[in-house]
């Protein structure tokens, strides 16, 4: 009785590279975090063991979790335009894009490589950032102008 757990064709030995390079097909997928960069973020075979794509890969999902807070502080639709659908629409593309790089580095995060765990959390981190930057300097600028 097999239990539902029959492993026929399963090679014992075939986890292992023996000190070979691995192709990203026969590469294990963690559970839980790890450090290194024979990684696969978002794409199979990126970054490929290669450590000069394993730093594309950090910075691109750090750029991607910065612009996912930068795109979280959109305008107010302007009241009295001439077509609030078209306010409407580019704000609802706005909000598209930034489910879509969210999801992108949740997707990446879900890799379980520590360090693009670490550039996401530092991507969101500076981009919280810059917005409460530039938001406290909007404030401070309204009011230090002269009341007319």
């Amino acid at each position: 009785m097999s239990h539902g757990h029959d492993h026929d064709g399963m090679d014992p030995g075939s986890m292992s590279d023996g000190g070979m390079h691995m192709s990203p097909s026969d590469m294990m997928m963690h559970t839980s975090f790890y450090w290194g960069k024979d990684a696969i973020i978002l794409f199979s075979g990126w970054p490929n063991g290669s450590l000069g794509m394993y730093i594309l890969a950090f910075f691109c999902v750090f750029l991607l979790a910065a612009a996912i807070e930068i795109l979280s502080v959109s305008p107010a639709a302007k009241t009295g335009s001439d077509n609030p659908t078209e306010g409407a629409l580019i704000q609802t593309c706005v909000y598209a894009v930034r489910v879509g790089f969210a999801y992108m580095v949740m997707l990446a995060v879900m890799s379980f490589n520590l360090g693009i765990f670490i550039a996401a959390v530092a991507g969101h981190t500076a981009g919280f950032f810059l917005v409460k930057v530039r938001a406290l300097a909007i404030a401070s600028q309204n009011d230090t102008a002269p009341k007319v």
